[in-house]
């Protein structure tokens, strides 16, 4: 990307940014209070199973993801995790290209990558197994066409490929592990049960770190990098219909920008399920799917 184009990414980054914190302070308020009646609204129509249902599809994104570009094998192959729902139902398919096998030139990058796929593989199982019968089924899940779709959005070109090389795996991860972050805040005020709430915020904990070391990455990989992440964040937060909450990874007022904290109170924010399905659904109508999941979730929340 030439650097009159970075310079204006970041400037648009800082706009964002700005903005955001003076939403905070001025209308911090009011902004509780459209949470927590939306947070009421809603908590009165879906259970704390269909909150983990919803995580568990998210799960299964972020499991297949990992686990084929380590290892070239879904999980079911991979790892023998059952892909099917409590009841039996038929778990879906995958599509992705031939051997999707990431050619690492990184050791450490590489062992990084593993231990995400076999967290991700336990966090699937660990869903799975609490919910029971209630467990819903892998949904079928896009690779391929999703990326591409995710490039031309945000202005990168035609195509992407995620399993081309370490630097685009990095990503193709980068844009998982924000979302599921702010998934995972977004939904823990929907939970119930404490027991539940607890491990919720387990599993929010262990994709921070993720992120954390996948954006530590991309700050390493120099500005190139830097600036598709910068693209990738733009288009979520125009995704998810806010336009900013949501930075890549660079360096503003001399500061680098790899923890996602887009206001003055440097905390992680959150995203509504209907959020995060805009985001994963490509902008697609919430019901129908899109993008990685192109027949939509499994589930009550989809």
């Amino acid at each position: 990307m030439e650097s009159n184009e970075t310079k204006e990414l970041l400037q648009e980054m800082e706009e964002r940014r700005a903005s955001r914190r003076k939403a905070l302070m001025l209308g911090g308020a009011a902004l509780a209070g459209l949470a927590l009646t939306s947070r009421s609204a809603f908590a009165a129509t879906v259970t704390d199973a269909d909150i983990l249902n919803f995580a568990l599809n998210l799960e299964f994104l972020e499991a297949q993801y990992y686990t084929l570009a380590t290892t070239g094998m879904t999980i079911d192959v991979a790892a023998g995790i059952s892909i099917k729902g409590g009841n039996g139902q038929a778990g879906g398919t995958v599509t992705v290209k031939s051997n999707p096998m990431v050619t690492f030139t990184d050791t450490s990058t590489q062992d990084f990558a593993t231990e995400i796929a076999l967290d991700e593989q336990n966090h699937v199982k660990f869903l799975q197994s609490n919910l029971a019968t209630a467990a819903v089924a892998m949904p079928n899940i896009d690779l391929l066409n999703s990326f591409n779709a995710l490039a031309m959005a945000a202005g990168l070109g035609t195509s992407f490929d995620p399993f081309a090389n370490e630097t685009n795996f990095l990503l193709g991860a980068f844009i998982f592990e924000d979302v599921g972050v702010t998934a995972y805040q977004g939904a823990a005020g929907l939970i119930s049960s404490k027991t539940y709430l607890d491990k919720a915020v387990g599993i929010h904990n262990v994709e921070a770190y993720h992120a954390a070391g996948i954006r530590t990455r991309i700050f390493q990989a120099g500005s190139s990098a830097q600036s598709a992440s910068q693209a990738i964040a733009m288009t979520r937060a125009k995704l998810d219909g806010t336009n900013n909450d949501d930075i890549g990874v660079g360096v503003t007022n001399n500061a680098a920008t790899i923890v996602d904290t887009p206001d003055a109170q440097a905390q992680t924010y959150a995203r509504t399920t209907a959020q995060v399905l805009a985001v994963v659904y490509g902008g697609g109508a919430a019901g129908t799917g899109g993008a990685f999941f192109p027949n939509g979730l499994n589930g009550t929340i989809r």
